[in-house]
């Protein structure tokens, strides 16, 4: 999917790999077609973009992804260094009374 499209054609989108996901079911569990469906959008999109789209659960996704020997990771790269700028800054605007309640 290209920047330029727009929300309703992401959404159009989605919802088209959402309908094309529900047709592969063959009844109350995830078919192994499924499986496989949801495993390449993974690889095309990543673990959370194919979990918002499916509207699964991540750690079902994860799960999946294991069991096909497939190294997942818990977080993104981007999110430690950005939670530990994040927290930094926050610690700028703390009451000194606040700091001593912060672990």
């Amino acid at each position: 999917m290209s920047m330029g499209m727009t929300k309703q054609q992401h959404e159009k989108a989605n919802e088209k790999i959402r309908l094309r996901f529900d047709s592969l079911t063959t009844g109350r569990i995830y078919s192994p077609q499924q499986r496989q469906f949801a495993l390449e959008l993974i690889n095309e999109y990543g673990v959370r973009a194919t979990s918002r789209v499916l509207d699964l659960p991540r750690r079902t996704l994860q799960r999946w992804c294991r069991a096909q020997g497939k190294r997942v990771k818990r977080c993104p790269d981007w999110v430690r260094p950005w939670a530990a700028k994040r927290r930094e800054q926050r610690k700028h605007w703390l009451w000194p009374t606040q700091e001593r309640f912060r672990s």
